[in-house]
């Protein structure tokens, strides 16, 4: 099983450096998902990875943020699957309201106001349209462009 050849001879503090949780946390993650697990689905094959397998997926996800391809060639499974299970674990937690993260309120609360607000904005060439052509032309660079923020 995967979950003990990863996560077993790691120490605390090696498990909270590869998957940037306690141990503790990661045992309440499981416990909360439990009831709405089923490790064999009805039709189909069994799943490769067992729940606190994907749990460990969906973590090291969050740590490392690498695409779902390399986290899939890592586990040993499709990229679509590593998504599924990924926003499977994600809503499940949010839906149990054990664990929330901190919204938009918590983060402006914590930072203030801000004092400098940067805006990047682009302009990519276009061709020229047939009908009002003034709208799309730009001086500055002496074509017609499509102007984004």
């Amino acid at each position: 099983m995967i979950n003990d050849t990863l996560a077993q001879p790691l120490s605390a503090q090696q498990f909270k450096r590869r998957f940037g949780v306690q141990r503790e946390t990661f045992k309440q993650i499981v416990k909360t998902l439990q009831p709405r697990w089923r490790a064999e689905p009805k039709p189909g094959a069994k799943p490769k990875l067992g729940l606190e397998a994907r749990v460990l997926l969906t973590l090291e996800y969050w740590r490392e943020y690498r695409t779902y391809f390399h986290i899939g060639s890592s586990w040993g499974i499709h990229e679509s699957t590593v998504c599924r299970i990924v926003h499977w674990v994600e809503t499940t937690l949010m839906a149990s309201g054990r664990f929330r993260w901190p919204g938009k309120k918590s983060l402006v609360k914590g930072f203030g106001c801000p004092s400098v607000v940067v805006v990047d904005v682009t302009e990519t060439p276009i061709e020229r349209p047939k009908r009002r052509q003034r709208r799309f032309y730009s001086g500055k660079k002496k074509r017609h462009t499509l102007k984004s923020q």
